[in-house]
């Protein structure tokens, strides 16, 4: 059975002769600053000028793709008219027309 060496918590204060100072404690959020979610109202609305570059990016992917998914759906759509047409033409040669069945 293995043996596990204690494991040993200490607080450091100080570190090559150099005091350290201890993190300050998270600051409590008050009544007050719960209140301010008023503010936020009017910047909802508006995007921040430092993100324009990524939403400029995303933007023109979302084009790119946009245009991408329509061009493959234009090209299914022509290959099925094509294809419904080319097999109407070839199906009126077999059948006869209207005028020779009211004969």
């Amino acid at each position: 059975m293995p043996q596990t060496e204690p494991t040993i918590e200490a607080e450091v204060v100080e570190i090559d002769g150099v005091a350290v100072e201890p993190r300050p404690a998270p600051k409590q959020t008050g009544r007050s600053e719960w209140n301010s979610w008023q503010s936020w109202q009017g910047r909802v609305k508006e995007l921040d000028a430092r993100w324009w570059p990524l939403w400029l990016v995303l933007g023109f992917i979302a084009l790119v793709l946009i245009v991408a998914v329509a061009m493959c759906v234009a090209v299914f759509w022509i290959t099925y008219k094509i294809i419904m047409g080319l097999t109407t033409a070839f199906l009126s040669l077999l059948i006869p027309g209207r005028e020779l069945q009211r004969r």
